[in-house]
């Protein structure tokens, strides 16, 4: 066979990002579409916990040593920067504990980092945002603690729903999650939360958006946003707001 390799030119040069999911993530397909092409994710997990979703399971997930234990499994192939993919771990213990989440990874050598409820204090504060519905598919109990954590960032929850699983959160439908989520909807807020990393929501944010008229903010959505905000690269994907943020 005869070519000229020079014709070959490649791989795009690759940036990374490395993300540390709890035990039971089940959406990494739904992760990679909100990144451009020549971003890789790298991801490594925290251990396996015989425990339901709970605030137990938050408060486990969310061990700093697990953590930094994690950003060293990703550090040799030199991500630019590190995400706590977990909505209920960074915010179960408050704004003080999730600020000590992202020192706990860099102090374990990754060079910037992200946590899912810190990337959601970033997007409510770039936007001016006071007033927000919330669906969570958590208890009651864990869905209070977000209440609590928006509270310490000066956001009213002016509505909230739960959806009371203890597991399997990647099963619920579209069709259940966009019913709950328009029920959860509120006249008086500014935008509409939709937390947990592992509930799928990535093909029914610009259709809510559109039918309500204001901002639906998803964890996976709002993780991959921050961290591609501080690679100075432009996140794909739905949300009319990523166009109006820096």
């Amino acid at each position: 066979m005869d070519f000229d390799l020079l014709e070959f030119e490649g791989p795009l040069a690759q940036r990374g990002i490395g993300v540390i999911a709890p035990f039971d993530l089940a959406l990494e397909r739904e992760l990679w579409r909100w990144v451009p092409m020549e971003v890789s994710l790298h991801l490594a997990r925290t251990p396996y916990e015989p425990v339901p979703v709970s605030m137990e399971m938050a408060q486990l997930v969310s061990d700093s040593r697990h953590l930094a234990a994690a950003t060293r499994d990703v550090l040799h192939v030199e991500p630019e920067v590190v995400a706590y993919l977990c909505t209920s771990g960074s915010f179960v213990n408050g704004v003080d504990y999730e600020r000590s989440l992202t020192k706990a990874i860099c102090d374990a050598g990754a060079p910037d980092a992200v946590t899912t409820s810190g990337a959601l204090a970033e997007v409510l504060h770039q936007l001016d945002l006071h007033r927000v519905s919330v669906l969570t598919p958590y208890d009651g109990d864990l869905t209070g603690k977000l209440h609590d954590f928006l509270d310490e960032l000066s956001v009213d929850t002016v509505s909230s729903d739960h959806l009371g699983l203890g597991g399997g959160i990647w099963k619920v439908s579209y069709r259940t999650i966009a019913e709950r989520i328009l029920a959860a909807d509120h006249a008086d807020a500014e935008a509409i939360f939709v937390s947990c990393t592992n509930l799928p929501t990535y093909d029914l944010i610009e259709p809510l958006e559109s039918a309500l008229g204001k901002p639906v903010l998803t964890a996976n959505q709002l993780t991959m946003w921050a961290c591609l905000r501080r690679m100075n690269l432009p996140i794909v994907g739905p949300g009319k707001w990523l166009r109006e943020v820096d």
